[in-house]
């Protein structure tokens, strides 16, 4: 990793627990009791996540890959299946068949694509697959919304927004990871445009709990 790159990395944990803290004195703040308060509990478990992720992972008898393959990825995706198929889209249905489909991808990921030198990690590609799914929608409800024009308003704007210059930006990277490693300049871009996406996107959900507010 590069000097540009470990200052990126110490960012990126530094601006989502900002994120954490914006999020806990703006929902406070207006006392809103409704569903948001949820997010707020993701972005501090998020937070914590990470720095046990970066400063505690000595204390567990398993690998930090397997700390953020089997829990902290997984937990991630469940909120935003919640939130975009049950919340905004208002489809209870929806949010179960997708979340049983992630949960079915973990058989061929364990027995199929373990090892793989093609498929990082086919559970996460699978699991980014299913959000965008989900991203293609929400987006088709603003674009469709007559109150388009306060998009502004709208916290699933900017919530949107990120997850896509994110986890679905960065899919081709986490999908053909070892294939990219064999290109060195390369991956280092994308793991620079990783970095900094990451960094966008908890400031795009930081912007989403102050400028999003009145349409929460």
């Amino acid at each position: 990793m590069s000097g540009f790159q470990s200052f990126l990395s110490n960012a990126l944990l530094w601006v989502e627990g900002l994120a954490a803290i914006i999020s806990i004195f703006s929902y406070y703040k207006n006392a809103a009791n409704n569903f948001w308060k949820y997010f707020v509990f993701y972005l501090v478990f998020v937070f914590l996540c990470e720095l046990f992720g970066k400063y505690g992972a000595h204390w567990i008898t398993y690998s930090k890959a397997q700390f953020y393959n089997y829990l902290v990825i997984p937990l991630q995706f469940f909120f935003f299946y919640w939130l975009y198929a049950v919340k905004s889209l208002k489809n209870k249905g929806l949010f179960i068949l997708l979340s049983l489909l992630y949960l079915i991808s973990f058989i061929p990921s364990e027995f199929y694509f373990k090892g793989s030198k093609i498929i990082f990690s086919f559970n996460y590609t699978f699991g980014c697959l299913i959000l965008m799914f989900l991203v293609l929608l929400e987006y088709y409800k603003q674009i469709t919304s007559s109150d388009i024009i306060n998009f502004n308003k709208n916290r699933m704007f900017y919530i949107n927004l990120g997850v896509t210059l994110f986890y679905i930006g960065t899919l081709p990277f986490w999908t053909f990871y070892y294939l990219l490693l064999k290109y060195h300049q390369m991956w280092n871009v994308y793991y620079d445009y990783f970095l900094i996406s990451g960094i966008v996107m908890y400031v795009l959900f930081s912007i989403s709990f102050v400028w999003g507010k009145q349409n929460s």
